[in-house]
């Protein structure tokens, strides 16, 4: 069956980096466009940042714009999100999201899902 396995996360100070990984199984993963979603305390899950299947084209939400980057090593049928300079607001859980048909970057729009890692950024 479709597995996706978020790492990576963790606690940062605000300023700092991190970098998520979501390694995925059972799917033709070059196949699927591959999403970033993350979801606060008391408040709905959110699009982050999405790439299509050759890696070619990547979308962001302007959040996060010029600090994330989403990068999917189809060898290793893997997906990062690099994460620069994070802010106390980008504290969640991050979701990586897997869709074979797009086009919207929207939770209910995408076919798997992973379990989350947990993002704390401390002021």
């Amino acid at each position: 069956q479709v597995q996706l396995v978020e790492s990576g996360g963790g606690l940062v100070q605000a300023g700092g980096s991190l970098r998520l990984s979501c390694a995925a199984s059972g799917l033709p993963f070059s196949s699927y466009r591959m999403g970033w979603f993350r979801q606060a305390p008391g408040k709905e899950r959110e699009f982050v940042a999405g790439i299509g299947g050759s890696g070619g084209n990547t979308y962001y939400a302007d959040s996060v714009k010029g600090r994330f980057t989403i990068s999917r090593d189809n060898a290793k049928n893997t997906v990062y999100l690099q994460m620069n300079n994070l802010k106390p607001e980008d504290t969640a859980v991050y979701y990586c999201a897997a869709d074979l048909y797009g086009p919207r970057w929207v939770p209910n729009a995408m076919n798997y899902w992973g379990k989350g890692t947990l993002v704390t950024v401390s002021s």
